[in-house]
């Protein structure tokens, strides 16, 4: 990394930054695809080569398969996991990543593995923490080595840990606002332009310069219009989807909380992660990350009179959101309660477009003549619900954007929805609080 009589140190505080910046991108675009290279051979590996969506495959496969599959999730996610932690394995979160705490490579390197080894088999969470795990401590790597001060060190990791998600998903502005707004906390000259040029050249590492198919299929803009019922329907519903998603957020702590240790986290995890094979039998929609639950819900097509919207197809999708919304809720929580480490973006995207659906199928209801598209609803459903139970409001709308291609058309209800949804988290945070404290 240096020339013979010139170290390092020697080097200007800019330039090294600059070459962090460039290695920083490479190594979280490398990352990326890696990570969904192999989620996809193990999907193959398990449920026999696919060319649609993983509900697809697990779909086709027999009732046995599919607890087979799971049942072995649950078995090798938890001899991993124990021997992990008896070889001295402590998961670093990356906020305190970001402050310096330091991430054994190796050790992260394992834990990410085995997410992305049960998320390939079905497990019902999310595959976007190993990623953002092994980047981060990669950008800690890079930044010792090429001698950054602190404050340098925790750009770079933080900007690193956005980049592994961009890359994973091709979502560059996403990844460089979750650094900006989760991880460093703050935005200015110093912190932006790494942030948008790591997340930037993860993504062109990881995808090309070309933008890869959206991850969730909307229909076209111009059926994705807002109206005055819509506008109406966010500024009512806004507050109830910020507190769902910050009862949902609330849920997540407190199964993390309680994960087992040690000889415990086999009794948990391979009961728990048989029940939710055999629960696929019934809803196949419970394996997975949630892709498919919140596809369902931007599938739905435009409800037209009220006589057409009474006939029983909204009616029929609404049962079916209900019962896929309700399986994945448990099926995430449970996964986490039983000892299992991993993502809760892609389900509470899912979580938070059922919801949407939902409420719009029963606005259709309570306001005749609504014409307005389900996927609107479940669009902005889907940014409340994540934004408050990530408590990220503008990484969730940049998440829902760049995930589906879609949204410009509907920013300024989901822009008043979100902002209503913050305050009545903040407010019901503050009164749950005073609460305990009385």
């Amino acid at each position: 990394m240096s020339t013979p009589g010139f170290p390092i140190s020697a080097w200007s505080p800019r330039l090294r930054m600059g070459l962090a910046v460039a290695i920083t991108a490479t190594a979280a675009g490398l990352v990326g695809a890696g990570c969904s290279h192999l989620l996809h051979i193990i999907e193959h590996l398990v449920f026999g080569h696919f060319d649609g969506t993983l509900l697809q495959a697990i779909s086709l496969v027999p009732w046995w398969h599919r607890v087979l599959a799971l049942s072995g999730a649950g078995v090798l996610g938890a001899l991993s996991w124990y021997l992990y932690s008896r070889m001295g394995g402590k998961p670093v979160s990356l906020p305190k990543a970001v402050d310096g705490q330091k991430m054994p490579f190796w050790l992260t390197l394992w834990h990410s593995l085995n997410q992305i080894l049960i998320v390939g088999m079905g497990a019902s969470i999310g595959r976007e923490v190993a990623p953002r795990e092994i980047s981060a401590s990669l950008g800690a790597k890079i930044s010792d080595l090429l001698g950054l001060t602190p404050p340098q060190r925790r750009i770079i990791v933080g900007c690193a840990a956005g980049a592994g998600l961009a890359a994973v998903y091709s979502l560059p502005l996403s990844g460089a606002v979750f650094a900006l707004e989760i991880l460093l906390l703050e935005v200015n000259a110093s912190t932006v332009w790494p942030a948008l040029v790591i997340s930037g050249g993860a993504v062109l590492v990881a995808h090309g310069w070309v933008r890869t198919e959206p991850f969730y299929s909307l229909p076209e803009a111009t059926q994705m219009v807002p109206t005055a019922s819509l506008t109406l329907w966010a500024i009512i519903v806004g507050p109830l989807l910020g507190v769902l998603g910050t009862l949902f957020k609330g849920a997540v702590k407190s199964c993390s909380a309680a994960r087992p240790t040690g000889w415990k986290l086999l009794a948990w995890m391979i009961p728990t992660f048989t029940l939710i094979g055999v629960i696929t039998i019934w809803v196949p929609s419970i394996a997975g990350n949630g892709q498919s639950t919140a596809q369902l819900a931007f599938d739905g097509a435009i409800l037209g009179e009220g006589a057409r919207a009474a006939s029983g197809i909204g009616l029929a999708l609404l049962v079916s959101l209900l019962i896929d919304g309700l399986t994945k809720l448990v099926g995430t929580l449970a996964t986490i309660r039983s000892g299992a480490w991993g993502g809760t973006l892609t389900p509470g995207l899912a979580l938070g477009g059922s919801c949407g659906a939902v409420f719009g199928i029963i606005w259709s209801h309570i306001y005749p003549g609504d014409t307005t598209a389900i996927a609107c609803f479940a669009f902005i459903g889907a940014v409340v619900f994540l934004g408050t139970s990530m408590s990220a409001p503008l990484t969730a709308l940049c998440l829902v954007i760049e995930f589906t291609h879609r949204g410009a058309t509907l920013l300024v209800p989901t822009t008043i929805a979100l902002g209503l949804g913050v305050g009545a988290s903040r407010l019901w945070t503050q009164l749950r609080t005073h609460r305990t404290e009385a």
